[in-house]
Formats: structure tokens, C-alpha cells, sequence
């Protein structure tokens, strides 16, 4: 088999861990693997950091002994090429054994059983989302097989963990997580994933519908889209990485991913590592709630189904909803205290003010070259050393040109990083800051004219493109933060 492109190799811990007295070493300590994930802005891999835990041995046929006549949920779709995405509430759910699963995975099932429906060779199957605590919930010894600690999260094990299992093809749509980083751990098989940054969110064409807390989903099929209909997608940077066995990818906050199962089974553990960030953005998910369910109730109040994720299951009512925004306001202000709201609301609309300054400084300057550190306010920036190596390599850009061409596999927009050879590559010039700024607005503005295939004359906006506009995360935070400062 050829060798994938965007595969990162991982021979085992004696390939990059150290030895000490015999025994292998971790790459990272828990103290500096905890600095990178809090400071990293771009996906990396980490390896050789879990090859001495138990739940390495997890995989679906293992699992399926642990939880022997275990029913569990599986999610089926279909092995179609639609550019529409796979959302799912248009998908169908079997409620089945790991035993049965497997059995119909090899393609051996018989007419009977909870799979008789879906033929193999046409539907896919995924048990995600499953929760630690829900799943293994009379053997919570197990969790002590996940050690989320040896990445700085002392105490942090399978109790605040998701399994994810698995057939070829079985994907999750393009989304962003509202809250938190994550960490994936990937156990069995591999997963292709496709990665974009938070600012391309424009051109990813975010959509509220179907609703589900703290997940913005995209209306564009990234594997297949349709750029006739979404033509901004084109201007979107896709990072592409296959994850092994072995492996743990590292998912910055808002960052958008597409995950894909490209072999006969795959199990996969995560964990969202809360951020500071999410006290606000609980605030806007409270707000967006709210407005969804207001909207979508009131053109039809019922068939919640055909909106509302199936993994939410709690009631929608707008006294529920408002009580909900009441208390993530309330934690909010718990967290922070009133002075220092004042303070961090002061902070960030002087550090607004001041980007802006700065590509207005620079929009008219001759761009530097390449290898040269860039001037920002007559001080030069502090070179920092690179945390890549083969322990932790970085996602690029799937289009991105040869690391010779380039200077350094490193080099990110907008950022200085040190490259292979110890080379500063340094910052892009602000012009090409401030093009994908206006580009990311411009495409913002764009993006509901070209939701439409009607001539303008012929437009009929419907409610989800009402809600497009209002629950955008661009007016979500800015409602937010209006409501946080009102409340002072």
C-alpha cells in the first residue's frame, strides 16, 4: 500500500523516546506538554507520549469483551459522494452489541439481527459520542487506563473522556467546537482529518441548524463540496493529517474538523480541555440557544427532529432557555468578578485598536523578505524556540509548497517560528494580514446572497437563513459581550 501524504510515522517509543536506565522516556513532560497545548495556535501530533497506556490495547474486538451485551448506539450513514453533508438528523440509528457490530463489519451478518436493514457494502456505522461515565458505568476501573496526566492534567482520566468507534467511511460532519482544545487519542485504525483554521470560518459557511450545544456545523461537504454553490470555500486553507495508532492530535479551540474512518474499524478516545475562553463563549452558546429554538419552534413547534441534534436531550422551552443564559452570565461574572470584567472588556478593545493600528502602518510597506524579522512598533519580537520535532510535528497546509521552497515546515501566517535548520523565518508582511481580514469579512457578507440559487428577484429567505445571520458567532460574541458589559 502506498504511503498516505498527510500520514506522520510513528515507530513505536524506542524511534523518539529517550532511555533512562532501560526505561523509555516521554518526549514531553507533563509540565512542558501542558505549555504546549495552552500556547500551540496550529494542530500538531504528538508522539510517543502513550505508548505505556493500558487503554493502547483498547480495540473494538477487546472492548466488545469488556462490555460483553452492552447495547450501544450506532449512527448509520451512507457511502454516497452527496456534496450535501451527512447531518445527523437525517441519519438512521441501530441500537446494537460490539459483538454484532463487528459480526456485520466483516460482512457475515444474516438476514437477522439489528444491521439486517443496512447492507455493508452501501452504510457505515458509528458508535460516537459515547461517554466514559455512560458506557463503562459499572466498570469505572478502566478509566484509570487513560492518563491524560502525562499532558499536564493531573487527575484527568476516562472520567472526562468519549470513545469512538468505528466502521470505514463512518465520518463526522465539518464542525467547530464551541468550547475548549482537544486531545485524540487513536487506538485502532486510522483517521483522516481535515482541518481549518478559525479564520476561515466565513468561508466555511456556519450554520446553527442542526442545533447542538457547542457545535457550529458547516453546510459544505468538505470531501465533496459544491463550490457553485459555495464559492468562498475555495478561499479556505484545508490542513490535512492522517492519525495512527499511537498518536494524539492536539485540535487548538475553533478549529474546524472533518473526521473520516479510512480503515475496517477505528476507535479513537478524546478529551475537550477547558479554556478561560469558554466562560464567554458559554454566554454566547445561551444566546444562541435561545434564538434557535425561539425561531424554530414557532415555525414548527412539532417536529423538533428535523432541527434539533439527537444528542440533545434536554427541554427547549424559552423559560428553560432564558434560566440558562441567566446562569451562564452569573458563572460568568463568578469567575471574573465585576473589576476584573472591566478590566479584560478595556484590555481587548485596546488590543483591537492597536492591530488595526498596525495594518494601517504597515498596509502601504514593502513586504520583507523571507528569513528577515519584521519590525513591529520599532522593537523586534523574541525568537522563541520551535517545539516541533519528531515528537510533535505540526498540521500544514494541505496546498502548502515543499518545506524547501518555503524555508522551514514551520512557517505559519502571521507568526514567527524557527525552522528545521534553526532559521527565523519570520512574520508575512501585514499587507497579507490585512487581505484575509477583509477577504474573512467580505465573505461574511457574501455568504447568504450565495446560499441562494434563486435570481435575486426570486429570493425567499426562510427562517434557517434568518438564523444564519443572527446565531453567526462574529454576532453572537458581540451580543455577548454587550449583554456581559450591561450587566456590570
Amino acid at each position: 500500500m502506498a504511503a498516505d501524504a498527510g500520514a506522520i510515522t510513528d515507530a513505536g517509543p524506542a524511534s523518539g523516546a529517550g532511555e533512562v536506565e532501560g526505561k523509555c522516556v516521554k518526549p514531553f513532560t507533563p509540565e512542558k506538554a501542558k505549555e504546549i497545548i495552552m500556547s500551540l495556535q496550529q494542530p500538531a501530533v504528538f508522539c510517543n507520549m502513550v505508548f505505556d497506556w493500558p487503554a493502547r490495547h483498547w480495540t473494538a474486538k477487546h472492548l466488545s469483551e469488556v462490555l460483553h451485551g452492552k447495547q450501544i448506539r450506532f449512527r448509520m450513514g451512507m457511502t454516497s459522494t452527496d456534496p450535501v453533508p451527512q447531518f445527523e438528523t437525517t441519519c438512521s440509528y441501530v441500537e446494537a452489541t460490539l459483538e454484532e457490530f463487528l459480526t456485520w463489519n466483516c460482512d457475515q451478518s444474516s438476514i437477522s439481527g439489528p444491521f439486517r436493514d443496512y447492507d455493508h457494502s452501501k452504510f457505515w456505522a458509528y458508535a460516537d459520542y459515547k461517554y466514559f461515565v455512560n458506557l463503562f458505568e459499572d466498570k469505572t476501573d478502566v478509566f484509570q487506563d487513560v492518563i491524560w496526566s502525562d499532558f499536564g492534567f493531573p487527575g484527568r482520566n476516562g472520567w472526562e473522556s468519549t470513545l469512538w468507534i468505528g466502521s470505514m467511511g463512518a465520518h463526522t460532519p465539518c464542525h467547530l467546537d464551541s468550547y475548549g482544545c482537544n486531545l485524540v487519542f487513536q487506538v485502532q485504525g486510522r483517521k483522516r482529518w481535515h482541518l481549518f483554521p478559525p479564520e476561515d470560518t466565513p468561508f466555511l459557511y456556519p450554520t446553527r441548524i442542526p442545533y447542538e450545544e457547542s457545535s457550529v456545523f458547516s453546510k459544505i461537504n468538505v470531501v465533496n463540496p459544491d463550490v457553485k454553490r459555495f464559492p468562498q470555500f475555495q478561499k479556505a486553507r484545508r490542513h490535512t493529517v492522517t492519525l495512527s495508532p499511537g498518536q494524539v492530535l492536539f485540535v487548538p479551540r475553533h478549529w474546524w474538523h472533518y473526521v473520516e474512518s479510512i480503515d475496517s474499524v477505528t476507535v479513537s478516545i478524546n478529551s475537550w480541555i477547558e479554556l478561560e475562553e469558554d466562560h464567554q463563549a458559554r454566554v454566547e452558546e445561551a444566546i444562541t440557544r435561545i434564538l434557535v429554538c425561539a425561531l424554530k419552534t414557532a415555525e414548527n413547534p412539532h417536529n423538533t427532529r428535523a432541527w434539533l441534534n439527537p444528542t440533545e436531550v434536554e427541554e427547549t422551552s424559552h423559560e428553560v432557555n432564558c434560566r440558562y443564559l441567566n446562569g451562564a452570565v452569573s458563572a460568568f461574572f463568578d469567575h471574573y468578578g465585576t473589576s476584573q470584567v472591566v478590566e479584560t472588556q478595556a484590555l481587548r478593545t485596546n488590543r483591537e485598536r492597536r492591530i488595526k493600528e498596525e495594518l494601517n502602518v504597515h498596509n502601504h510597506m514593502e513586504a520583507e523578505p523571507t528569513g528577515r524579522p519584521s519590525l513591529t512598533s520599532g522593537t523586534v519580537k523574541q525568537e522563541a524556540a520551535s517545539p516541533f520535532g519528531p515528537d510533535l510535528v505540526p498540521v500544514i497546509p494541505s496546498s502548502q509548497e515543499p518545506p524547501s521552497e518555503r524555508g522551514g515546515i514551520f512557517e505559519r501566517d502571521g507568526e514567527d517560528f524557527v525552522g528545521k535548520n534553526g532559521g527565523r523565518l519570520g512574520k508575512l508582511h501585514c499587507t497579507k494580514r490585512q487581505r484575509m481580514v477583509n477577504e474573512s469579512e467580505n465573505a461574511a457578507v457574501e455568504q447568504t446572497a450565495s446560499n441562494s440559487a434563486l435570481a435575486p428577484s426570486q429570493t425567499f429567505i426562510s427562517t434557517d437563513d434568518l438564523l444564519d445571520c443572527l446565531v453567526n458567532p462574529q454576532v453572537t460574541r458581540i451580543v455577548a459581550q454587550l449583554l456581559i458589559q450591561r450587566s456590570l
